[in-house]
């Protein structure tokens, strides 16, 4: 199905275009059309799967019912757990909004930096992508008013309770108006979550796009004993000599993603990154690059691991291990799709011998151990 039968205007049928996006996920067909219908909404779908463009797309549609009445309050407020991706939200809705005939202000407040900047900035802001804790600062200085809000997001609604915003959550529930559109959104359904969708929406769209099984069995897992100084060249050195064409690489921060990539196109590897800092533009020309093979190495976060659906891919790469064993088969679960063996690598430093056997064990999987320190 296109967007095009999903209801959306032409300028952001075009906007959509512009960027790169083809064919709307299953998380987008679902959700566009009810948003748009002002329907409250629970959506269940995987980390990366195009939640946000599901309801960044028809809320600034319905926003431009709206916009042209004089209000200088805050339309639609959008709840998310970190200041990183209130960032992300904010660019997405930047990026649609350019589009459209009526300018809509897009703001992001967040925590561990000055209030002043973000109070100044609230004049005339039509979506607030907000953490719960700035937000309640902002309203208890009388710095914005919640008593407009038409529509209300909570995004990786999951993540947010489950990090302890649960309280600060139910102050801001308290102050909206009750006549609004909610929006709820997560990677899982947990009690906390259950208690929250049955105070929050009223008769709901639910939407759940089952997760796919990794089968660890196609997937043939080795692991390097290399120290943290020795990581890169050894990665170009796998890279060069096993002359990988399709290589998926991943590592835990947005930094440490840049300087791979970095290293690897010194040294003639060609590579590109794709994390929360990047435009969706920029994420969604990098990957198609990489599907159909014209990027050699694309070096990832775990923000992006759930997104990456490809289904012949030959090589991940673990730069670093992530924190939890589940991460880290997502990660690996990258490959070895479509009955299509797949190999999986990680680099691990001494120091994270302990941490690859709690994963191994979690995984009731043994991965070869090779010391790395004679290869390179």
């Amino acid at each position: 199905m296109p967007f095009s039968s999903l209801g959306l205007s032409p300028a952001l049928l075009k906007a959509l275009t512009d960027q790169n996006f083809t064919l709307p996920t299953p998380i987008q067909e679902a959700a566009i059309p009810a948003i748009l219908n002002k329907q409250d909404v629970l959506g269940i779908a995987k980390t990366g799967s195009g939640k946000t463009a599901a309801y960044v797309l028809p809320v600034l549609m319905n926003l431009q019912q709206s916009i042209g009445v004089k209000n200088r309050h805050v339309n639609v407020l959008v709840l998310t757990p970190t200041r990183e991706l209130a960032e992300q939200v904010k660019e997405v809705f930047k990026t649609f909004s350019k589009a459209l005939t009526q300018p809509v202000k897009t703001l992001a407040v967040y925590g561990g930096v000055s209030i002043n900047p973000q109070m100044m900035a609230l004049q005339g802001v039509h979506v607030l992508v907000a953490t719960p804790g700035r937000l309640l600062e902002l309203v208890d200085s009388n710095s914005v008013s919640l008593a407009s809000i038409q529509t209300l997001v909570l995004d990786e609604a999951d993540k947010m309770l489950n990090l302890g915003f649960k309280e600060e959550v139910n102050k801001i529930l308290a102050l909206l108006p009750k006549q609004r559109q909610n929006i709820l959104l997560s990677a899982t359904l947990s009690n906390d979550l259950e208690h929250i969708h049955q105070i929050l929406l009223h008769e709901p769209v639910v939407i759940k796009i089952a997760e796919e099984e990794v089968s660890l069995d196609l997937i043939n897992q080795v692991a390097y004993i290399v120290s943290p100084e020795k990581k890169g060249p050894f990665l170009r050195y796998l890279i060069n000599h096993h002359d990988m064409k399709q290589v998926l690489v991943f590592a835990s921060s947005v930094q440490l993603v840049d300087a791979i990539v970095n290293k690897l196109r010194k040294n003639n590897i060609e590579a590109r990154a794709i994390h929360s800092k990047k435009s969706q533009g920029s994420r969604t020309e990098s990957l198609t690059h990489f599907k159909s093979g014209k990027l050699r190495v694309l070096v990832a976060t775990d923000l992006m691991a759930r997104g990456i659906d490809i289904n012949f891919l030959p090589f991940v790469i673990n730069y670093e291990l992530p924190r939890s064993p589940k991460d880290y088969i997502h990660r690996i679960g990258r490959t070895g799709r479509a009955e299509s063996a797949g190999e999986a690598i990680s680099l691990v430093s001494n120091d994270e011998l302990h941490h690859f056997e709690v994963i191994q064990k979690k995984m009731g999987k043994q991965v070869k151990l090779i010391d790395g320190a004679g290869i390179v």
